[in-house]
């Protein structure tokens, strides 16, 4: 595809996107700035995003993103839960930490394991229920997207790395499905993603400083 031929593209789906597309992308960039920032209302902006998507993502016969989706939602109402959670002087229980060696390698096998099962089913699928699937991209984003999710409920410094894979490999992916703005709105995730992370690393070095101070 030569660049005159992706800008056409990129113009034609920018005019054929809907006013749901639209709304879930605004809501998805609003759901990540909070989750940057460590606020609650990451999750109610975030249930906002996905739950449009669903919608469109079967509507466009995309199960892969579909199921994902339905994951974030799921995870949302269990996020919401755990980082609402305060003990008996009312500071908030979850805190921002880095995983330890154990930790890591427990989220590669959920990757790799995620990453299998979303394969294999979108293999099978593709041929009568989701012409449209490439199954290794999808299972690849997919699996890393439920990576970043669960470890964001835990509040993994981790989450923000398996977010950065998931944007820079949904970039192209929505786009040669012709989602030309959600391919859009992945670049701008890609952007806020690693403003995410340098963010999440300091308020993590910063709870440490004063968690050290404050021990008698």
């Amino acid at each position: 595809m030569t660049l005159e031929e992706i800008i056409q593209q990129f113009i034609i789906g920018i005019q054929n996107t809907g006013g749901l597309e639209y709304i879930a992308v605004f809501a998805g960039i609003i759901s990540v700035w909070f989750s940057r920032k460590e606020n609650i209302w990451v999750y109610p902006t975030g249930l906002i995003n996905t739950l449009f998507y669903i919608y469109l993502s079967f509507k466009g016969g995309l199960l892969g993103e579909a199921s994902v989706n339905l994951y974030y939602t799921v995870m949302s109402i269990y996020g919401w839960i755990g980082w609402s959670k305060k003990d008996d002087n009312k500071k908030i229980v979850l805190q921002i930490s880095s995983s330890n060696k154990k930790e890591w390698m427990a989220q590669v096998e959920f990757f790799i394991a995620f990453y299998l099962v979303i394969y294999c089913a979108l293999s099978y699928l593709k041929t009568n229920f989701a012409p449209e699937a490439i199954p290794w991209a999808d299972a690849f984003a997919s699996a890393s997207a439920f990576t970043g999710m669960w470890l964001m409920t835990k509040k993994k410094i981790e989450s923000w790395y398996w977010w950065i894979i998931t944007n820079i490999v949904s970039i192209p992916l929505y786009f040669v499905k012709h989602y030309v703005f959600t391919s859009v709105y992945y670049f701008i995730l890609l952007i806020m993603a690693v403003f995410g992370l340098i963010e999440w690393i300091r308020r993590s070095q910063s709870h440490a400083a004063t968690t050290t101070i404050n021990r008698p």
